[in-house]
């Protein structure tokens, strides 16, 4: 791409290493107390300014998860996708091509469609009836002499990149940029192991919340949060023993559940860290209520219980999880998509959040897309529940309704005119990459 001032060149990732004393291998060994502490500007989170080049800069040139194949599976299947000013179009064609098109007519720029459906065969401005098919060739113009010399061939809708990973529908305006698989560096090759194909989405909801929308997406980056703000999910994950690593637009952690953290000296019995496993994730073996701890075989400790109880659980719906073995069911890979994902997984489980920017540098639109696993990568598709919720409503489940619900006091916090900076912790270092990468993007520096 050729730099200019709304786009700067971009130096590769894997030239740029991260900033001040911020290493890019895993987070498992000493902190270097010498490392000079890492400082983000907070006007990064509330300046309109920083907010308007994020929307020339950043939003226009990064991939971005937009929907799910369970969206768009069938022929005439689309769904729109918007963040900020900006909006896709994602529709399956008569011949099965996922395709992506700016939301806009080439005549008087119209948007097209809106929200999601099916059994679409043409896409038609409804101002004034320019029509295009779903391979994005203008087919019809209404009172077509006026215009002259028009050639039809010449206006064709302006399209976006799009492409998939597992179950996941990604898109990008930028039509010169790296594609997906690029972008997501180690991630598709990390996961091999889970099958994502056989994850099919059963809804997704989204809620507009009073903070930035880094602010969201940085306390789904780090779990140096949980000791304080997660006292009932400290005593069944290990928080310490918690690699992470970084390739670049992503980073990845690692959390083993079904064990007290190491923090906690005096240590815990196994039914204390069965009951915080009930309340935390309890869903996943189907209980809800406190009940007595199982009694654990011979040779085998409450994680593999737990993990053989999660295998019964979902066996009811006709899932296998017989090749998984405890680790695989009951460590969390954690994964960061630049700018504004992540993806959650385990065996059994599979969710992405994401985080859009609102109206204003102080709010935001946060999203879920919930996922089960399937009996296998051919089971059929079947149009997921998409839900637009008033934030009160916005129920994302016990841990992750306590990470929403702070969301708004740190907004405020950042908008007092003392606090100009934020000071980061190595532990925290998914955050920091997003800043790192953020700074490319931006043609910024660190203290910009």
């Amino acid at each position: 791409m050729t730099a200019t001032q709304d786009h700067p060149a971009i130096t590769p990732i894997s030239d740029v290493r991260l900033h001040e004393g911020v290493d890019d291998g895993t987070a498992t060994g000493p902190v270097d107390s010498s490392a000079e502490l890492v400082k983000v500007p907070v006007h990064r989170y509330t300046s309109q300014e920083f907010a308007d080049l994020e929307q020339r800069r950043l939003w226009t040139r990064t991939w971005q998860l937009a929907c799910c194949v369970d969206h768009v599976a069938a022929p005439g299947d689309f769904f729109e996708y918007r963040v900020g000013a900006y909006a896709v179009v994602v529709v399956r064609d008569a011949d099965g091509m996922l395709r992506a098109y700016q939301n806009a007519c080439r005549h008087r720029g119209n948007s097209l469609c809106t929200g999601a459906g099916s059994g679409l065969t043409e896409l038609r401005c409804g101002y004034h009836g320019w029509t295009w098919d779903l391979a994005g060739q203008l087919r019809k113009v209404p009172g077509r002499k006026g215009f002259g010399q028009l050639k039809m061939s010449e206006f064709p809708l302006l399209a976006a990149q799009v492409d998939t990973w597992g179950p996941f529908v990604f898109v990008n305006l930028d039509l010169e940029a790296p594609g997906l698989g690029e972008y997501l560096e180690a991630v598709p090759g990390d996961t091999e192991w889970a099958r994502i194909e056989e994850f099919r989405c059963t809804a997704s909801v989204v809620g507009d919340v009073a903070a930035n929308w880094k602010t969201v997406a940085d306390g789904f980056s780090e779990t140096y949060h949980i000791q304080t703000l997660h006292p009932e999910l400290l005593c069944n994950i290990d928080d310490v023993n918690a690699p992470q690593r970084l390739w670049g637009h992503t980073g990845k952690s690692e959390q083993l559940y079904g064990l007290a953290s190491p923090r906690i000296k005096e240590g815990l019995t196994d039914q204390e860290v069965w009951d915080s496993f009930i309340v935390t994730q309890g869903q996943r073996m189907g209980i809800t209520e406190a009940c007595p701890v199982p009694e654990i075989p011979a040779g085998e400790t409450l994680t593999d219980v737990i993990a053989d109880r999660v295998r019964q659980h979902v066996a009811k719906s006709g899932t296998d999880l017989s090749g998984f073995d405890t680790d695989r069911i009951m460590r969390l890979h954690q994964y960061q998509l630049f700018p504004n994902c992540s993806v959650l997984l385990t065996a059994d489980t599979l969710s992405a959040l994401v985080a859009r920017p609102g109206a204003t540098p102080g709010t935001a639109e946060m999203g879920i897309f919930a996922f089960r696993r399937a009996a296998s990568g051919d089971a059929p598709y079947t149009r997921p529940m998409d839900l637009r919720v008033a934030f009160e409503e916005l129920d994302l489940g016990y841990v992750l309704n306590q990470d929403a619900a702070v969301l708004a006091g740190i907004q405020r916090g950042m908008n007092q005119p003392g606090l100009t900076e934020l000071v980061l912790s190595q532990e925290e270092k998914r955050v920091i990459n997003t800043h790192r990468n953020l700074e490319l993007y931006l043609g910024i520096g660190p203290r910009d």
